[in-house]
């Protein structure tokens, strides 16, 4: 079963992000906040040493770090980044992400529209 988005497309609301974040032991746990044709949010919380190994996403992305830090690797280069930091990538960048630490992250993917 699908979780459903926190927030509704077609409705303004503000929320915390800190209480909405999940962590796991030994995991990483990921919260769809909104999911639109042209944007999608996402809520990661990764315990210290979990990784995603490289991958690429054919859209925008950019990565903020709400808490603790990380080593964000994208197109070979790893930035060490920590909590109010922001990255972009451009679609198509091979990138991986390690936890240093137990941090948490958003993630904002910009879906293109179709012509």
């Amino acid at each position: 079963m699908s979780e459903q988005p926190l927030l509704r497309a077609d409705a303004s609301a503000m929320i915390s992000l800190e209480p909405e974040t999940n962590y796991a032991p030994n995991g990483i746990v990921s919260r769809t906040l909104l999911a639109t044709p042209s944007v999608r949010l996402v809520l990661f919380g990764f315990d210290a040493g979990q990784e995603l190994t490289e991958h690429t996403s054919p859209h925008h992305a950019l990565v903020q770090v709400l808490s603790g830090g990380c080593d964000f690797t994208v197109d070979g280069v790893v930035h060490a980044m920590q909590a109010g930091d922001l990255l972009h990538m451009a679609p198509g960048a091979p990138h991986a992400v390690r936890a240093r630490e137990r941090f948490s992250m958003l993630l904002t993917l910009g879906r293109t529209a179709k012509p």
